[in-house]
């Protein structure tokens, strides 16, 4: 009889706990759980709890994770007013100036790229993350509904049918085998209630994380915008700078003397260029290669949609020096960003930075015939890429001694320069 009554008392505190836990008894009721000592519901449960709480460890080490990035993106904005410094005291050394410059943007330029992709991996996790959300908040749903129908059972039935559930032993031995059940029925109860708390505790660690992500996502924009200008204030700066420089009277000789040595360096590199290419196509004849060669086909205008000349090929007056100058391109003015394409099928034989070019990429269509797209903002092609007309291979910028976003666009046809209306047409 003491028996009875505890199996009993065991039995009364298990359906309290599993009312809390939310853990429907309909199967216990109608002699529809796994039979007593099969432990099909420990092993189950067990699992569960170890995934919880795997996923309540997992979430505090990524709040962490999360929090420790969002500090690096406060640290990590360009500091402007040192770069302003650095640049001021180069101001008289043209060549150095806008080599230094050029070299912050490219470095704010990484930035904004690196943000970017940290951005759009911030958007996924965010909606990860949500989804982790539905899932806890739908199984704690589904907690209480079983919760609210225990609840409902046990003021529908009382303990009766439990007295009448241990009472129905054929003998002492089967009564045995049902107390020694309610008390495996408690075990497992309390293991829910621990669930329950256990996944009460993981919605509130996914709730913050959330929360935190999307601090982070509008800190990351943020800051992507104030960078952004950071670079437009820089390049306004250059812009004027370049400008006062080659309009003051002061510096007019020696401004002269400065563009003649750029678009000397400027020859001199794409010569050397052409002449290193003539050798391996030399070397390739000679032991029966195959070489480029171009097959008279019409030029892709390098621009997408912005066809503004802003200063064509030929002589003429220059801008700011006021003095008559051959311009061996056409430059064609576009906003800061805009694709840049292969005029032609050919191959890059350069994709590099230059003081005087700034980021330039040189193509080879053979038969002597190359193409040259300078000032570009970011490269997307590397020397022996292999292109094909209309190729975007990087984007417009204001790079090297220039004040102003455009495209500088030439022609060179066997070591000189020609016009670029001979092959392309608007």
């Amino acid at each position: 009889m003491n028996i009875w009554k505890r199996s009993r008392a065991w039995v009364c505190v298990s359906l309290c706990l599993a009312m809390l836990a939310g853990i429907g008894v309909r199967g216990m009721a109608t002699g529809s759980l796994a039979q007593p000592g099969d432990g099909s519901e420990k092993k189950a449960e067990s699992s569960s709890d170890v995934k919880t709480y795997e996923s309540i460890i997992n979430k505090q080490n990524e709040i962490s994770k999360i929090e420790d990035e969002r500090k690096d993106l406060q640290n990590g904005l360009s500091d402007l007013k040192k770069i302003k410094k650095q640049l001021e005291d180069q101001k008289t050394n043209l060549k150095n100036y806008v080599s230094l410059l050029d070299n912050s943007l490219a470095e704010m330029e990484a930035k904004i790229t690196e943000l970017k992709v940290q951005i759009a991996a911030k958007e996924q996790q965010i909606d990860n993350t949500q989804k982790e959300l539905d899932a806890a908040l739908l199984k704690q749903e589904n907690q209480r509904n079983a919760m609210y129908a225990r609840m409902r059972l046990m003021y529908e039935k009382g303990d009766s049918y439990m007295t009448e559930m241990m009472l129905k032993a054929a003998s002492f031995g089967e009564f045995l085998n049902r107390a020694d059940y309610m008390e495996k029925i408690m075990e497992y109860d309390q293991r829910m209630w621990e669930e329950y708390k256990a996944n009460a505790q993981l919605i509130a660690l996914i709730e913050q994380e959330l929360e935190i992500e999307k601090i982070f996502l509008d800190q990351a924009k943020a800051t992507v915008e104030e960078e952004q200008k950071n670079i437009e204030t820089l390049i306004e700066q250059k812009n004027r700078d370049i400008l006062d420089y080659e309009t003051d009277i002061n510096n007019k000789t020696q401004a002269i003397r400065d563009y003649e040595s750029m678009i000397a360096q400027q020859n001199s590199e794409i010569e050397a260029l052409e002449r290193a290419i003539a050798e391996e196509k030399r070397i390739m004849q000679e032991n029966n290669g195959t070489v480029l060669t171009y097959d008279g086909g019409t030029f892709k205008f390098p621009l997408a949609s912005y066809t503004r000349i802003s200063d064509d090929y030929g002589m003429r007056m220059h801008p700011t020096l006021g003095v008559e100058k051959f311009h061996n391109g056409i430059d064609l003015a576009a906003p800061a960003g805009t694709a840049i394409y292969a005029a032609y099928n050919g191959k890059v034989v350069a994709a590099a930075y230059s003081e005087s070019m700034g980021n330039y990429v040189m193509i080879d269509h053979g038969d002597g015939l190359y193409t040259i797209y300078m000032h570009a903002s970011a490269l997307y092609v590397s020397k022996g890429d292999v292109v094909t007309r209309g190729e975007t291979i990087a984007a417009v910028g204001t790079t090297g001694r220039s004040t102003g976003n455009h495209l500088h666009f030439g022609v060179r046809k066997d070591g000189a320069y020609v016009s670029p209306w001979n092959y392309l047409s608007l």
